[in-house]
């Protein structure tokens, strides 16, 4: 592969900088929903960002190529797309929030390195697909490292913080709600490109979050005047960066390299937010972090070791 970057290197500089941007989100989101009630930070993100799509959406048919007519959705298929959404988005991003703010935004970057794993998992018990000797080594590998994260030998001594393990626990509770969503749209990926799919997630998490915002108006009507630039700035990092332009650079990339290659720099997600948390927000990298960071990491290299399709499947709705 080291030929290829060398001979082509902008497709590898385009998932590098996608996973920059998406290794960076964990930090931005814990320092904007400072400032932000989560509900009401996923309705302005996401409105944002459904209006950022709509002329991309308008312009693409259905094999994905962005050109005149538009593409036109079954009404048939309507449910099903907006179920995906719910999970993707709603589920997702409301237990991402509520985690990010108990626990370190370390913790939740580790965490969220198991969706592909839990994709593997969901495939196997609810489409049948194959599972091999070595996904299973993985797993209970990934499986133990996640143990260790989320401090249960810390709780079996009785020295642990009970906010940090729920927002651990919530992490994992966004990561299971989104591959639900991937696991439903493995059957509308065949008929619409990724993203139509995505938009409608964006437009579903955007009704979603109508009334909690509105809710949150109301109880505290000042809040929007207390938003300081830094804020702001992390609701645009948020939108144009992580939701939009990481987007497209991904599948940019994606489309001109293969799958197993593009999922390779995934690993560079946790490390930017470790090390942005250190930086920025004082965090510390612990003995138990690193350890289960190594086995979470290896248990998702050996869990989805030749189960390609998973990947696809989870990477082409980032967000």
């Amino acid at each position: 592969m080291s030929s290829q970057i060398l001979s082509k290197p902008l497709p590898y500089i385009a998932l590098i900088i996608a996973h920059l941007i998406w290794g960076a989100n964990f930090v931005v989101a814990k320092v904007t929903l400072e400032e932000f009630p989560p509900m009401s930070l996923a309705f302005l993100r996401f409105s944002i960002a459904s209006l950022l799509l709509i002329p991309f959406l308008l312009t693409v048919n259905k094999k994905g190529v962005y050109t005149k007519p538009k593409a036109k959705i079954d009404k048939k298929d309507l449910p099903k797309l907006i179920l995906i959404g719910i999970f993707v988005i709603t589920l997702n991003i409301t237990f991402f929030f509520e985690g990010i703010i108990k626990t370190s935004a370390t913790n939740a970057s580790v965490l969220t390195l198991i969706i592909p794993l839990l994709s593997v998992v969901l495939g196997w018990l609810f489409l049948k697909e194959k599972i091999y000797l070595i996904n299973l080594a993985g797993i209970l590998v990934a499986f133990l490292g996640a143990i260790v994260v989320i401090q249960l030998p810390e709780i079996l001594f009785g020295n642990y913080s009970p906010g940090v393990l729920f927002g651990n626990i919530l992490i994992i509770l966004a990561s299971i709600s989104w591959v639900l969503g991937i696991i439903l749209s493995r059957q509308m990926l065949k008929k619409y490109p990724s993203l139509i799919i995505t938009a409608v997630a964006f437009f579903v998490g955007t009704v979603s979050f109508l009334i909690p915002f509105f809710i949150d108006l109301a109880k505290n009507p000042d809040w929007l005047q207390s938003i300081t630039i830094l804020g702001i700035l992390g609701l645009i990092y948020m939108t144009m960066l992580s939701s939009i332009s990481a987007y497209f650079l991904f599948e940019w990339g994606l489309a001109r390299t293969s799958v197993i290659k593009a999922d390779l720099f995934q690993y560079i997600e946790p490390f930017v937010a470790a090390g942005l948390a250190v930086w920025v927000l004082g965090e510390q990298i612990t003995i138990p972090f690193i350890i289960g960071g190594i086995l979470i990491t290896a248990g998702v290299y050996l869990g989805t070791l030749a189960k390609e399709p998973h990947h696809k499947a989870y990477k082409t709705h980032r967000i």
